[in-house]
This record gives C-alpha cells, sequence and structure tokens, in this order.
C-alpha cells in the first residue's frame, strides 16, 4: 500500500470523494484550493483525501474516503496517520477535521486518532446541501468539528 500526493495533470478518484460527500459541487471546489492525496494498492486506488490550509498553522482534511470493498481494513487510520505527518512536514500547528452527526464510525475513528471535539455547526448539512442526508437512520444535519494540536 503507497500513499501519495496527486499531481495537478491527473485526475482525482470523484467517485471515491463522493462516498464521503454526496455534493460534486463542494468537492470540486476544494480539490481546486487544497492537496489531494491517494492510497494505492496493486495499482489501484483504494483511498483518498484531501487537505487544505485553512487559516496561518491550520490545515484541515476537507474529504476522507475508503473504496467500499476496502473499508474497515485500518486504511483510514494510516491516511489519517499520514495527513498528521505530512501537516506536520508543512509546520502546521492545528489540524482539523469535520464530520456529520449521522457519522458515528468516523466519530469514533478520528477519536481514536487523538482528535478531540471542539465545537458544533449546527444545520450545516442542512444549510449547505440540497438533499437531505441519512446514515443509519439517522438524518445527518450538524457538523462535528474536531482538531489536533501538532
Amino acid at each position: 500500500m503507497k500513499i501519495r500526493k496527486l499531481d495537478k495533470m491527473e485526475s482525482p478518484p470523484k467517485e471515491l470523494l463522493l462516498l464521503a460527500d454526496p455534493s460534486i459541487e463542494m468537492i470540486e471546489d476544494y480539490l481546486n484550493r487544497g492537496e489531494t492525496y491517494i492510497c494505492e494498492e496493486n495499482g489501484q486506488v483504494v483511498a483518498v483525501f484531501v487537505m487544505l490550509a485553512t487559516r496561518p498553522g491550520a490545515c484541515e482534511i476537507v474529504n476522507i474516503a475508503v473504496r467500499e470493498s476496502r473499508q474497515g481494513m485500518g486504511i483510514g487510520r494510516k491516511l489519517i496517520e499520514y495527513s498528521i505527518y505530512t501537516a506536520r512536514l508543512k509546520g502546521v500547528k492545528t489540524l482539523e477535521i469535520g464530520t456529520g452527526n449521522s457519522s458515528i464510525g468516523q466519530l469514533a475513528l478520528y477519536q481514536k486518532c487523538g482528535f478531540r471535539i471542539t465545537g458544533v455547526d449546527r444545520d450545516y448539512f442542512l444549510r449547505h446541501y440540497k438533499e437531505d442526508i441519512f446514515e443509519s437512520g439517522i438524518q445527518c444535519k450538524d457538523m462535528i468539528r474536531l482538531s489536533m494540536a501538532l
């Protein structure tokens, strides 16, 4: 398994990014502003994350996705560890990530990796997404914000 930064001339794996964010408009916006990293295994892209500088000394992981057939195998954790490593190399002091209130598995993973909840952006998904989002029978309404001091 190899993680590498995607060259600007390479097409990002939008089908994977859509697993974590159903809005192609939002994805295209942060793809243009951020850095995309992919995880390859046997020549196939199995995971992706996008990291975006948000303010001096801070970056946010704005999308992280693992191919459905490869979920639950520790790849998401490896991507987070790599993003932490990369952010430290860049001199980033705070790494942030957000997830929906209905994304129970992701919320658990981020906390296991050392992120702490810093806030809730109430009704974020109701304001920014045209279609309702449901996961495990829970409507995704609020963005749970987490961060880690590096």
